[in-house]
C-alpha cells in the first residue's frame, strides 16, 4: 500500500481517538464532545458520547450562514414525469424549515418516529431533513413495498406519523401508494396518529377524515429551528432488506453519522465544496440515506435526485444525459444498473451521444462488482471505476480506494484496502485466520468506526446474537472472501453462497465473474445445487445481451468450457442456463437463496422487497429438479 493513504489508514486504527476526534472538527457542535470514545458497552461502540449538535444544520443551516445560500443544493430530475427542479441551499432551508414546523404541529418532537413512505421526489428530502430538524427519527420505507411489510415497520418502530405521496411512477405503470398504506395501518397494531399526503398529479388519492393532504400540512406552519440532540441519539432506523426473516431495525446515531458521512465524502469519494454528485439508487436503501442526502449536504454539494431508471426512460444513456446537463463530477451506483446498461446496448453507442468530459471518478456498490462490468464501464467512461464495499449496517464504505487522498493501483475483482478505522480480516469457521488468498469469513475486528451501528431498534439481543456472538471480538459481516498478498481485499459471496463441490469451497463470485467475461453474457448468477454424490454442484443463470442472436445452447456451451478452461474439472460445472431476466430485490440484488431453493426443490418464502414476482415462474420450468 502506498504512502499518504497507508498512514492515514494505520492511523485511525493505532490512534482512534485522536484521528476520529481530529475528523470531528469538520462538524459544527453546540456542545464540542470531550469523550471521542466509549466502549463501556462493548461490542456497542458510542462516538463523541457527550457532543450534542443538529444533523439538518450541518447539512443545511450552516452553508446559508456560511454564504452560501445560492448555491444549488438539490437537482431534482425526473424523466418519468418530464419534471425538473432546483433548490438552492437557501430554498432548502425555506422547505425543510416549513416541513419541519408541520410536524411539530401534529405533536411531533424529540425521539418521536416518522415514517417516510415516498418515491424520489424533493419533499422525501425535506421530510427526512425535518425530522433530523426536530431530534425526531424517521424511518423511510421504499415506496412500493406492500401493506405487510409496512405493518412490521410501524409496529417495531411505533412511528406517530406517516409522510407519503398518492403514488409512485414507474417507466410502464402507475403505482397507488394509499391502498398500501391504508392495508398496512389495517394490519399494524399500532395506531398512526396522522398519515399525510403529497398529491402528485399523474394521481390524487381519496383522503379519509383522519388523513391530511401536505399542502395543508404545511400551510401557515411556522418554521421551526434545529433541535439540539445527543451525539448517540438516533437520527433514523432503516429496515434491512433480507431475503428472508423480519427484516432488523438498523439504527443510525447523529454525531457519529454526521463525522462519517463528512469524512467518506471527501476522502473516499473525492469530492470537496460545490462540487456535483450523483448517485443513481434510492431514499429507501441506506445508500440513498448516506450519498444521496447526507453526505453530500453535509459537504456542501450539489446532489442529483434522479427519479428514473437506468434503461427505459428513456433508454440506456439516460445515467449519461444527466451527467452531461449537471456537469456531474463523481456517480455512484450499483453494478446492476450498469450491467442492465450494457445488455441493453453493449457498444456504448448511446454514450457518444452525450459530453460527460466533467465526470472524475465512477463508483460501484451495492453487490459484487464483477470485472467485465467494471472495465466495460471503464472503457466507455475513460475514468476510473472504483469499487467499494460496505452493508446497511455500516452506513458507509468499509473498503474502497481513497480517491481524496492517494488513488492507489486497482485489481479487477478487488475492493482495494480497508477504508479508515476498519481493521478488516479473514477468519476461518473455526475463527482462526486464513492463510493468504484463502476464502473465509470476513469479519472486522472491534471497535467499529463513526456511523457504524451499535444496536438494533428494539432488539439488541438480536443485535449481539447476530453480528458479535459467532466471532467474539469482531463483527461477523456475513460476506465470505479473501485478503490476498499485496493486502488487497476480494468480496466473494455472502457466506451462504460458498458452493462446496466434493469438499473444494468456491466463490459464487469468481464462477459469476468467469461467465460475464464471455461477451454474450450482461449479467448472471451462479447457486450450488444440491448433489447427492458430491454435495454441491454449480448451477449459472444468465441474461444474454440485447441483440445477441446466437443459440443459447451455443452460448451456455462456450460458458461451460470457460469455466473448464479458467478453474479446472473441479468446478464441475454443467448446468448453464439462459433466462430473459433474473429475480432481484428492489434494491438490485440477486435472490440466490430463491434460485438455490427452487434449484433443490425446497420451499420458500417470496420477499416483499422482490422487483417483479413474475420472473419466478419465468425461470422456475429452467431450474426446478
Amino acid at each position: 500500500m502506498a504512502g499518504e493513504a497507508k498512514a492515514l489508514r494505520d492511523r485511525a486504527i493505532t490512534d482512534p481517538e485522536g484521528f476520529w476526534g481530529d475528523a470531528a472538527q469538520l462538524i459544527d457542535w453546540y456542545q464540542e464532545p470531550r469523550t471521542v470514545l466509549d466502549t463501556s458497552a462493548a461490542p456497542a461502540t458510542h462516538w463523541f458520547p457527550d457532543g450534542t449538535l443538529n444533523t439538518c444544520f450541518n447539512a443545511v443551516d450552516r452553508h446559508v450562514r456560511d454564504g452560501r445560500g445560492d448555491q444549488r443544493a438539490i437537482c431534482y430530475d425526473s424523466p418519468v414525469t418530464g419534471t425538473k427542479r432546483t433548490f438552492t441551499y437557501a430554498a432548502l432551508l425555506d422547505e425543510v424549515a416549513r416541513v419541519a414546523g408541520g410536524l411539530r404541529r401534529l405533536g411531533v418532537g424529540k425521539g418521536d418516529r416518522v415514517l417516510i413512505y415516498m418515491p424520489m421526489i424533493p419533499e422525501a428530502a425535506f421530510a427526512m431533513l425535518a425530522c433530523a430538524r426536530l431530534g425526531a427519527v424517521h424511518s423511510v420505507v421504499f415506496g412500493g413495498f406492500s401493506g405487510a411489510e409496512l405493518s412490521t415497520r410501524i409496529d417495531d418502530c411505533a412511528c406517530k406519523v406517516i409522510l407519503t405521496a398518492s403514488c409512485g411512477i414507474e417507466p410502464a405503470r402507475l403505482v397507488e401508494y394509499k391502498p398500501m398504506i391504508d392495508e398496512g395501518r389495517r394490519l399494524a397494531q399500532v395506531q398512526v396518529e396522522h398519515v399525510v399526503v403529497l398529491q402528485r398529479e399523474q394521481h390524487r388519492a381519496a383522503l379519509d377524515g383522519g388523513e391530511l393532504d401536505w399542502a395543508d400540512f404545511i400551510d401557515g406552519a411556522e418554521p421551526a429551528d434545529c433541535v439540539p440532540v445527543a451525539s448517540t441519539d438516533p437520527l433514523y432506523i432503516l429496515y434491512t432488506s433480507g431475503t428472508t426473516g423480519k427484516p432488523k431495525g438498523v439504527v443510525r446515531d447523529n454525531g457519529g453519522h454526521a463525522v462519517i458521512a463528512r469524512f467518506t465524502m471527501e476522502h473516499v469519494y473525492g469530492r470537496r465544496p460545490g462540487d456535483v454528485w450523483f448517485t443513481a439508487s434510492d431514499i429507501g436503501w441506506v445508500v440513498g440515506h448516506s450519498y444521496i442526502i447526507y453526505a453530500p449536504l453535509l459537504t456542501g454539494l450539489t446532489t442529483i435526485m434522479y427519479e428514473g431508471k437506468p434503461v427505459g426512460t428513456p433508454d440506456a444513456g439516460a445515467f449519461w444525459r444527466v451527467m452531461e446537463e449537471y456537469g456531474v463530477q463523481g456517480m455512484f451506483t450499483a453494478p446492476t444498473a450498469m450491467r442492465a446498461i450494457r445488455q441493453q446496448d453493449p457498444q456504448g453507442l448511446l454514450k457518444a451521444q452525450y459530453d460527460t468530459s466533467a465526470l472524475e471518478h465512477q463508483f460501484l456498490a451495492g453487490e459484487r462488482s464483477d470485472p467485465p462490468t467494471s472495465d466495460w464501464t471503464g472503457a466507455l467512461l475513460g475514468v476510473p471505476v472504483i469499487d467499494n464495499w460496505w452493508q446497511t449496517e455500516t452506513g458507509s464504505p468499509m473498503c474502497s480506494n481513497l480517491m481524496g487522498v492517494e488513488a492507489l493501483p486497482m485489481k479487477a475483482g478487488s475492493v482495494t484496502h480497508a477504508c479508515c478505522g476498519w481493521d478488516i480480516q479473514v477468519l476461518s469457521d473455526a475463527g482462526m485466520p486464513t492463510e493468504v488468498g484463502e476464502i473465509g469469513n470476513i469479519v472486522a475486528k472491534l471497535p467499529l468506526p463513526p456511523g457504524s451501528f451499535a444496536t438494533l431498534w428494539n432488539n439488541h439481543d438480536r443485535y449481539l446474537s447476530s453480528y458479535m456472538e459467532a466471532f467474539p471480538g469482531y463483527y461477523q459481516t456475513g460476506d465470505a472472501g479473501l485478503i490476498d498478498e499485496d493486502g488487497y481485499v476480494h468480496i466473494m459471496a455472502r457466506t451462504d453462497d460458498v458452493i462446496n463441490v466434493a469438499g473444494h469451497r468456491l466463490s459464487t463470485g469468481q464462477l459469476e465473474e468467469i461467465l460475464t467475461g464471455h461477451d454474450d453474457v450482461a449479467e448472471c448468477a451462479v447457486v450450488g445445487v444440491a448433489d447427492a454424490l458430491k454435495g454441491q454442484l454449480p448451477m449459472g443463470l444468465m441474461v444474454l445481451n440485447a441483440g445477441c442472436e446466437r443459440p443459447e445452447a451455443e452460448v451456455a456451451s462456450e460458458v461451460i468450457a470457460r469455466v473448464r478452461e479458467k478453474l479446472g474439472p473441479v468446478a464441475a460445472f454443467k448446468k448453464a442456463r439462459v433466462v430473459e431476466k433474473l429475480p432481484k430485490t428492489r434494491s438490485g440484488k440477486i435472490l440466490r437463496a430463491i434460485i438455490r431453493a427452487m434449484a433443490d426443490g425446497q420451499p420458500y418464502t417470496v420477499p416483499g422487497t422482490i422487483e417483479d414476482i413474475a420472473v419466478l415462474d419465468q425461470i422456475r420450468p429452467l431450474i426446478e429438479p
